[in-house]
């Protein structure tokens, strides 16, 4: 279950490997669309997205029994690169299934 320790201990685990990323506020969007819009640039990420949060918490939970059986994640992207990298960090194999049409940037 879900709780607010839990959350926080999350929250303090990802930290290690993410940065803290501001919103930042566009007057552009703001003008067209006549509210106040802002941006979130998760892109600023070493993976380039939030992903890796996710995936770095899970991977940090799994016994070392766990780690050494290995990952596998099926993705076309975003959550590939936080699995793989996450992976890395702990030591652990991990195979990341990609269909054909996957962007090159993200392989």
């Amino acid at each position: 279950m879900l709780t607010v320790e839990k959350f926080e201990e999350a929250s303090e685990i990802v930290k290690k490997v993410t940065q803290e990323t501001k919103l930042v506020y566009s007057e552009f969007f703001s003008n067209r669309t006549g509210n106040k819009v802002y941006f979130k640039p998760e892109n600023m990420q070493v993976t380039g997205a939030y992903k890796i949060r996710g995936a770095y918490y899970k991977i940090s939970t799994l016994t070392e029994e766990e780690k050494e059986k290995g990952l596998i994640t099926a993705s076309a992207g975003n959550h590939a690169q936080g699995v793989a990298y996450a992976a890395k960090a702990f030591g652990a194999k991990a195979v990341i299934v990609m269909p054909t049409t996957t962007p090159l940037i993200k392989v």
